[in-house]
């Protein structure tokens, strides 16, 4: 699972919060490594729609990623309940998903979704979209 010619440096001097919705260990795990590769983020993770809902009034993230396709609750539920609080109304949010159509994807950027990747994903290309959105574009 190497990342070769993977380079990031530190996103900020702030560490940011990274939250990781998804149903498969693997590919939750593939996730937040790819994530934890830029100095200066540490990611949360957490298997459902359901655990998110619970963590995300608690605690507060710079960043969230999930799937669409979960048991529970799915990921456009849970974008929904994220965008109806105030304190996440600017927080970016990154859909992950094998829903490949052009309406699928339509429809998560419809409901708030900064970015949209299908799986599976470029490691690289993720961490570029993370690394803007968190701000970190220019460096």
């Amino acid at each position: 699972m190497g990342r070769s010619g993977v380079s990031c440096g530190p996103v900020d001097a702030a560490p940011k919060k990274i939250l990781v919705v998804e149903d498969s260990a693997a590919m939750r795990a593939l996730v937040a490594s790819t994530l934890e590769s830029v100095e200066g983020v540490s990611a949360t993770e957490t298997a459902s729609g359901y655990e998110a809902l619970k963590l995300i009034p608690r605690e507060r993230f710079d960043l969230i990623i999930t799937d669409i396709n979960m048991p529970e609750i799915n990921g456009l539920e849970l974008i929904r309940f994220i965008r109806s609080r105030p304190e996440y109304q600017d927080v970016p949010l990154v859909i992950i998903s094998t829903e490949s159509s052009e309406r699928d994807r339509e429809r998560g950027l419809e409901l708030g979704a900064s970015a949209y990747f299908t799986k599976p994903f470029e490691p690289q290309a993720l961490l570029e979209t993370v690394r803007e959105l968190l701000g970190a574009g220019d460096a």
